[in-house]
């Protein structure tokens, strides 16, 4: 278990980048179409989401290995969110860096 704890983070964003690049690997979605996709508005609110989400995704990572028992509140979190407003669960690390990016706020408030 301590193998997990220490690299399943890390593994997990490994195997779901793998799979979001898999349609690439494989030529399913080729150099022109990711090029053509960059025509849309939606396709730049995408890519900066997904900017966003890398950055917070980060943060998320300090936060979990700087305080491990915060992954139970993310977790409660989840499953409430999942069973009272049917929500999908995409797992913590997006959760942590949400959560990290928060607090941070409310320590810059509290301090001022």
């Amino acid at each position: 278990m301590n193998i997990i704890q220490a690299k399943g983070i890390n593994w997990g964003v490994t195997i779901i980048t793998v799979a979001v690049l898999v349609p690439i690997a494989t030529g399913e979605i080729g150099f022109k179409n990711l090029l053509d996709s960059l025509k849309s508005p939606y396709a730049w609110i995408a890519l900066i989401s997904g900017v966003v989400v890398a950055l917070l995704a980060k943060s998320g990572l300090v936060l979990l290995e700087n305080d491990p028992h915060i992954t139970t509140a993310l977790v409660i979190g989840t499953i409430l969110a999942v069973a009272v407003f049917k929500g999908v669960a995409v797992g913590p690390l997006i959760g942590a860096g949400i959560a990290y990016t928060l607090m941070k706020l409310f320590s810059f408030f509290q301090g001022a």
